[in-house]
């Protein structure tokens, strides 16, 4: 499972860690302060946004090719660029300041700090091992052309398989994004899974924006959602060539994040030949396949 889904509502279960970690710090510092010292409630708060802040800014700065050309892209947090370890640190240097300074917050700040931090890393670390525990799903899809495919056709090389729909604006405003990352990176097989959408109202779609795609497909009934754990758009899954996920991302991709999730995969040396250029696809490389 990827996201908590409630109704319409859908929160990445990466970001729930994150905002339990922070209310499971509260709780424990506001307990501690009972027994003596001052609560720290607005700290950790402002903690929280400065490990943000300095998460972000690693990010950029790890990544900065994928924004000088577009410094505004920095502040569209959208694309869930963060780097954890300068957060942590931000984080801690911070917490060590106002203890320094304030006798009174050092205990209940010390267990606040710890206890969130512990549960962040290892509810974290156990969602990471249980994602790459699970296998890539075996179900049906179509074409453009109404040819049905087994997804696990496509096993063998690696994966990166986006789950999308016309009607949604993150999944359009990244489609570019993952259309240069195709033509760039021929050794890689891209999947995008149209979601309950008719293959007209999608070829359409494509012609209008000018977009040249391989490997469109069509889930009718939102049977991938539901295998992966995800009913957010736009979702996108990393796969191993033996079929084990190694990453996801749910949201939108920046050139930045999509950089990230590509280290999954090793870059082919230039003397090596791409795999998907010898791997025959169920599908034909079309535009609208």
């Amino acid at each position: 499972m990827l996201t908590l889904t409630l109704g319409t509502f859908a929160i990445a279960l990466n970001h729930l860690l994150l905002i339990s970690a922070l209310a499971l710090a509260t709780f424990v510092g506001w307990r501690v302060a009972k027994r003596g010292g001052e609560n720290p409630e607005s700290v950790l708060f402002v903690l929280f946004l400065l490990g943000l802040l300095a998460a972000r800014i690693g990010f950029v700065a790890a990544y900065w090719q994928h924004y000088r050309d577009d410094p505004w892209q920095i502040v569209d947090l959208r694309d869930g660029g963060f780097l954890a370890w300068p957060g942590i640190v931000a984080l801690l240097i911070g917490a060590l300041s106002w203890a320094r300074h304030r006798p009174a917050l050092r205990r209940p700040l010390g267990f606040g700090v710890g206890s969130g931090l512990l549960f962040w890393l290892v509810a974290t670390l156990s969602l990471t091992i249980y994602e790459q525990g699970t296998r890539l799903p075996d179900i049906n899809l179509r074409t453009a052309t109404g040819e049905t495919v087994k997804l696990t056709d496509y096993q063998g090389g690696p994966l990166v398989i986006n789950l999308w729909a016309t009607w949604c604006p993150p999944c359009r405003r990244e489609m570019p994004v993952l259309e240069e990352a195709q033509q760039q990176r021929p050794d890689l097989t891209f999947l995008f899974v149209n979601q309950a959408e008719s293959m007209q109202s999608v070829s359409t779609y494509l012609a209008t924006q000018g977009l040249s795609l391989t490997n469109v497909l069509f889930d009718g009934s939102g049977r991938l959602g539901q295998a992966v754990g995800s009913m957010a758009l736009p979702t996108t899954l990393f796969y191993s060539a033996d079929g084990r996920l190694l990453g996801s991302h749910l949201g939108e991709l920046s050139e930045a994040s999509l950089a990230r999730a590509l280290e999954n995969f090793e870059t082919p040396d230039s003397s090596t030949k791409p795999h998907s250029a010898t791997r025959k696809l169920p599908c034909p490389a079309s535009a609208t396949c």
